[in-house]
């Protein structure tokens, strides 16, 4: 299992940023979060979990590896329409994560070569694919590629959190831009304490 890495460097600037995250960084402590380091299996992932609980995905996911074998574009593509629904897959979802497939088969999307893009060209990638959109890519880019400047506007906790921090009753795009231009360069560890603070896991305001 590999968590998220961060250390002091981005927790003191973001202690010195903002005097309110401060707060709940030294209350909540160093926090894990799993990363997902095999970007295939995350792209799939990430389809599967869309719109259903974690537990369902969690389901559903099992179910395709058993189908498949070895998750591989290859022998995701070996498989029907109608075995990949019964797992518990949308119409809609089996295509997507075909559509994935088919896409790395031809060389058109080639994951590794990800790595070396900028946020914004990974973005702009991976939406290209038809069932990623915005939010999706940016978790990719945080889960996955481990970027460090990653706070996402279409992230509703995210969003929870920095009202609940600030005691705001509303957060528009422009707003919320100052909140990212504050946590930068380290608006992913950010993120992990917004979303830890709007849990209401161990930590108060």
């Amino acid at each position: 299992m590999v968590f998220f890495e961060y250390g002091e460097t981005e927790l003191t600037h973001l202690k010195k940023a903002c005097p309110k995250l401060a707060a709940v960084i030294n209350e909540a402590g160093m926090l894990k979060r799993e990363v997902a380091l095999d970007l295939f299996k995350s792209l799939i992932s990430g389809i599967i979990s869309q719109q259903i609980s974690t537990k369902a995905a969690v389901t559903v996911f099992a179910r395709v590896e058993v189908l498949v074998g070895r998750l591989t574009a290859d022998n995701i593509l070996a498989q029907t329409d109608e075995a990949l629904q019964a797992c518990g897959l949308s119409y809609r979802k089996v295509g997507y994560i075909k559509g994935i497939c088919e896409a790395v088969k031809s060389g058109s999307l080639d994951l590794e070569s990800l790595v070396h893009l900028t946020d914004e060209e990974v973005v702009a990638k991976l939406v290209a694919l038809k069932g990623i959109g915005v939010w999706s890519a940016e978790m990719f880019l945080l889960f996955s590629l481990q970027r460090l400047d990653v706070l996402s506007y279409g992230d509703l906790v995210i969003r929870k959190g920095i009202m609940q921090l600030y005691d705001l009753d509303d957060l528009s795009k422009k707003e919320f831009d100052v909140y990212r231009k504050l946590y930068a360069p380290y608006g992913s560890i950010a993120s992990l304490y917004l979303w830890e603070l709007a849990n209401d896991k161990q930590v108060s305001k």
